[in-house]
């Protein structure tokens, strides 16, 4: 049954619910009107339902689970995004399917996820209930971009590109030119949370196979996620990518995904780095946790790291972002316009700690050219 409320009782924020549970519904509405910024005005419960509410009521934001009858979350979300692009909060399993299924649709145009915790007996929504209300509203304050498909072939760069021979093919970048000789940088810390998989894999998906750093990625992400999401980036990289393994060694050309739940670092010894995946600090507000990253690289390797801030909810990742300053780092930030949510970026720009704020879609070329410069 479609459960709807006329447009005009809606007050703020307008989301519409789609979850083929009654309870899910119920739950998911409850929670987000503990907020008088937000009101629920419509369920339905599949896709073919919620696809009609949403021409209804032309919601600020959408809920979307993922497995349903009739039509599905990734179906429906193709038809919105084909349609009327609104942005789209996917409820997402805690399982390896789950996570698949989540990071495709945020392939699709999905613009992040909230985990429902799931048992044989029960589900323990109550968790997600204040993330659900902040993502709702950070993301419903955004001007919502529709996804744009990766520039593919064209986006593809090389070390050979840099070194004034040929220019960046891609037409809306303007050419970087590398200075001779080596690279002085060789560890990038990456730090990122809300919207997130889809902008990680575009920075990574360009950047060319014999890529001449380590790169480490503290994504806000559960830890049945950050398997599969490895995975997924490997599939569709030159670059290696994995889920970090505590004590392995750092390797140019490879990046490492943090591990859900724990913390990423590293550990310089006499002849090589190695990767640290750690518990503590165990009291962090985020594992893994951009600050632990950030300060970790910098006290490591000083001058030899670059800092990349991008999306995300918070401030995580700008007090880790000075201490990797003061040892002698740079620091790059996505700008507002490509952001899901600028509110990480935005710590690191407004704190004066950013030596350039990019685009997305510059952001990889701004990686490779950031390692020479001195």
């Amino acid at each position: 049954m479609i459960v709807s409320r006329e447009r005009g009782a809606a007050r703020g924020i307008s989301v519409v619910v789609v979850d083929d549970s009654a309870f899910m519904r119920k739950a998911i509405q409850t929670m987000l009107e503990k907020d008088p910024e937000i009101r629920v005005v419509a369920t339905g419960k599949n896709g073919a339902e919620g696809l009609e509410l949403i021409r209804q009521h032309n919601p600020d934001v959408i809920t979307l689970d993922i497995e349903m009858p009739q039509m599905d979350g990734l179906t429906a979300l193709k038809r919105i995004m084909m349609e009327n692009p609104k942005p789209v909060l996917m409820i997402s399993s805690l399982t390896t399917e789950g996570a698949e299924a989540t990071l495709k649709a945020m392939e699709l145009g999905a613009v992040d996820f909230i985990p429902k915790q799931l048992s044989k007996v029960s589900l323990d929504i109550i968790k997600i209930e204040e993330q659900l209300r902040a993502k709702v509203k950070e993301i419903a304050r955004r001007r919502f971009r529709p996804p744009v498909p990766a520039r593919g072939a064209v986006a593809r760069l090389s070390v050979a590109s840099y070194a004034g021979s040929a220019a960046v093919p891609a037409p809306e970048a303007a050419p970087v030119v590398r200075p001779a000789g080596s690279p002085v940088r060789d560890v990038v810390a990456i730090g990122v949370s809300t919207g997130g998989p889809p902008a990680v894999q575009k920075v990574l998906s360009a950047l060319p196979k014999d890529f001449p750093a380590a790169i480490l990625i503290a994504q806000h992400m559960p830890a049945a996620f950050t398997g599969p999401f490895a995975k997924r980036l490997d599939g569709v990289c030159d670059i290696t990518v994995k889920e970090a393994e505590d004590g392995e060694r750092l390797t140019p050309g490879v990046a490492y995904v943090s591990p859900g739940g724990k913390h990423l670092g590293i550990d310089q010894k006499v002849s090589r780095i190695n990767v640290r995946v750690m518990t503590e600090p165990a009291d962090a507000l985020y594992k893994p946790s951009a600050n632990v990253l950030m300060s970790s690289v910098g006290e490591g390797v000083g001058r030899r790291a670059l800092g990349v801030i991008l999306t995300g909810m918070g401030s995580d990742g700008m007090e880790g972002m000075k201490i990797l300053k003061a040892r002698g780092g740079r620091a790059l930030a996505q700008n507002d316009q490509s952001c899901v949510v600028y509110g990480m970026p935005k710590a690191v720009v407004d704190a004066g700690l950013a030596d350039e704020v990019l685009d997305i879609d510059d952001m990889a070329g701004a990686i490779l050219a950031n390692l020479y410069k001195r």
